[in-house]
Parts: C-alpha cells; structure tokens; sequence
C-alpha cells in the first residue's frame, strides 16, 4: 500500500502523449481500507482509539520519511551542480552552502526519530548484559524516560528557537532562520511518540503497512532490520 509511489504511463505513437498518475486511486483506496486497518477485529473501544491515534501518527512519519528521500536527493543535485559550476563553468551558486546545510539539518533531525523508532541509536550493552532480567527491564524503561525527555527538550525549546530566530534573515536566501530549526519540534513529537509506544507497550497497535512492503519477499524495512540483528549470530558463532 505505497499510496506515495507515482506510476506514470507514457502513450507512444503518431498521437499525443499523455500522463497517467495512479496515486489519486492509491489514496481513495488507501482511506476506503484505513476503517478495516482502525477497527480490526478483537479490538475493543479502547483498543480501537488507540488503534485511530497511532494511524494518523503513522501516516504522518510516512510522509516525513519521503519528505527525507526528497531532501537528501535535492542535497545531492544542489552539491553536484555547486562542484560543476565551480570546477568547470568557474563559477558559484550562492546559496548552494546554505540551502544544503540547512537541509543537512533538517535530515539530522529526522535521522533522530527514525534511530528511536528503529532503535538504530548506539547503546553499549556489554555491563547491561551482565545484569538479571528485571534489572534490565527497569533500565530499558528509564532509558525510554530519558529519551522521552529528550524530545521534550527538542519538541519545547525547538518551538522557541523557531520563534526567536524567525525575524533573522539567512544571508544567502534571505529565508527566515528559523527555518532551519523546523524540523527540530517535529523530530520531537515522534522521538516522544516513538518511545512512548515502547513504554507502554503500543507497538502492537502501530499499522507498518503504511510503512510499505520492500521488492524483495514483501518484508518491511522494520522486519528487514530485525532479521539483520538477529543475523548477528550465525551457526552459533557471534558476527561482530
């Protein structure tokens, strides 16, 4: 259910050549499905709010990871062309080091609600092996506080940076500079998302269909990373 993904087919011949974009009827049939992915079946008035409530987080983190695609891809082309223009045409674009690191900057700040929810950020867990089960359990939860606090701290400080810094000018663009710290509140709405679904034990209640199915076996990109961390161990001998 990529209902982001564009099909375009191309009508060759003598006649004029047209367009067809298939990604109106992938939204109607995106929404006429969403009630069945809300409601399943077994799931009481409870569940199903919940359910509601993590679906529309969930198609939103959909968008802002295509959004991120199309960041880093226009990162590239403005970096690309900056290095043609200087190394060939002699010459330079002027906000090409500007819009690019603001666009760095706003992919850090993605990158660190996609590290929470893939649980892709680094963790030293040589001691924390070492310790008994419920031990363990109390610590994962007081990470998950920490990290919860955390973007706290981006979702509130991000807002007032954005508000301070927004009748600045960059010099190149003359956008505003609050722009660059946009994505500093949102990365803190999923950072706390995120790992509020793990405290609480939500994760069950998330729809990874909206997430998409990869070419290859039909497997997310959340599946896909599970099995390369269970791959670590092969034929009872640890990868490192």
């Amino acid at each position: 259910m990529d209902f982001l993904t564009d099909i375009l087919v191309y009508q060759s011949g003598f006649e004029k050549g047209f367009i067809m974009v298939s990604i109106v009827e992938k939204i109607k049939n995106f929404f006429a499905s969403a009630p069945a992915e809300i409601c399943k079946p077994g799931y009481n008035a409870l569940e199903k709010i919940v359910s509601g409530i993590t679906f529309v987080f969930d198609c939103i983190y959909r968008v802002l990871l295509e959004f991120a695609k199309l960041v880093i891809l226009v990162i590239v082309i403005i970096v690309s062309c900056q290095v043609f223009g200087r190394l060939v045409l002699h010459k330079s674009i002027m906000w090409s080091e500007e819009v690019a690191l603001l666009l760095m900057v706003w992919t850090a700040f993605i990158a660190m609600a996609i590290g929470v929810e893939k649980e892709l950020h680094i963790a030293i867990t040589l001691f924390f092996a070492m310790f008994p089960k419920k031990v363990q359990f109390v610590i994962s939860k007081v990470n998950t506080l920490a990290t919860i606090f955390f973007g706290y701290i981006l979702l509130f400080y991000g807002i007032k940076l954005v508000k301070m810094t927004w009748a600045s000018t960059l010099p190149a663009t003359q956008w505003p500079a609050g722009t660059a710290y946009c994505m500093m509140p949102v990365a803190g709405i999923f950072i706390i998302y995120f790992a509020l679904t793990d405290l609480f034990g939500l994760k069950k209640y998330r729809h990874s269909i909206i997430e998409g199915e990869e070419a290859s076996g039909g497997k997310t990109d959340q599946q896909i990373i599970e099995e390369m961390r269970a791959g670590n161990t092969i034929g009872g001998e640890t990868n490192v």
